[in-house]
């Protein structure tokens, strides 16, 4: 809720004013909160790692500026979700994201064996530097995502269905013959649409070494698309963020409370953590 949503609601029931700065001074009691935890320790592997950004608008000094807020999502090795970092910044590049992966190793994380991503500037030279033995896989969301953004709902679908015919093929040779059967059928209709698929063929290949359980736990929606909904639902209430402070403690407030509810493994993690354990031989814990 907005400030001013707080001091309505708090007129309607108790029937006293409250002025929105008052509000904002007691909601900024949770900020020693919010550095505690984006503090706290980390574990020292985790298997799988997701960087997103949702873009807000805040103002700053009288001027309105776009700013990401980069969500750095871990799969641990119990196979439970946990939301690591938010960064929120507006200037990528590879010094900036080293500085947000050394961030993770001075709070204790020593290996990532995957790290899911868009095209972010400098992501990759950055994880080099850092983690010079993880594996940079480009996120199959986003390319999904970016590619059908370029057609009308008419076709969405149809399209949708014959993109799985790429990121599901059993090997990289069928994907790849999947996805000049794709471009051939829909490029000529939607010449942008299927570019990054062929420009980004080397980020995506890594996935077809692993089975369709790995593969479903890299390239599946549901761990980032629910945040991304109740992050969104911030950018609903309210248009502009006032501050860069006030952004920070609504996607905080909005990332406890999303996060209530992941107590349970993913699917099939015991045949997945097996896996990679054989595909990153004496890097997770036996």
């Amino acid at each position: 809720m907005t400030t001013r949503q707080i001091s309505e609601t708090i007129e309607d029931i108790y029937g006293f004013e409250t002025s929105e700065g008052f509000i904002s001074d007691v909601t900024d009691k949770i900020l020693p909160q919010i550095e505690d935890w984006q503090n706290r320790p980390l574990d020292e592997v985790y298997p799988i790692l997701f960087i997103d950004a949702i873009h807000y608008s805040v103002r700053d000094n009288g001027v309105i500026r776009k700013l990401a807020a980069y969500v750095i999502l871990g799969i641990n090795t119990e196979g439970k979700k946990e939301v690591l970092t938010i960064q929120v910044g507006d200037n990528e590049s590879s010094k900036y994201w080293l500085s947000v992966l050394n961030e993770l190793k001075n709070r204790g994380v020593k290996d990532i064996l995957i790290l899911c991503a868009d095209g972010l500037t400098g992501i990759k030279e950055a994880i080099a530097a850092a983690f010079p033995k993880t594996e940079y896989q480009r996120c199959i969301v986003h390319q999904v995502r970016n590619t059908l953004k370029y057609v009308p709902d008419k076709d969405r679908k149809a399209f949708a269905t014959d993109l799985k015919t790429i990121y599901q093929a059993p090997d990289e040779k069928k994907a790849l013959a999947a996805l000049d059967r794709v471009t051939e059928k829909w490029a000529p209709k939607y010449p942008n649409s299927m570019k990054r698929w062929k420009d980004n063929r080397d980020a995506i290949s890594p996935i077809f070494k692993f089975s369709a359980d790995v593969r479903k736990v890299i390239y599946t929606t549901n761990a980032i698309e629910s945040l991304n909904s109740t992050y969104r639902r911030l950018n609903q209430q309210r248009s502009v963020f006032p501050s860069d402070t006030a952004l920070l403690k609504a996607l905080y407030l909005a990332t406890f409370e999303a996060t209530k509810k992941w107590t349970t493994t993913i699917r099939n993690w015991g045949q997945v953590y097996g896996e990679l354990s054989i595909m990153y031989e004496g890097r997770l814990p036996d």
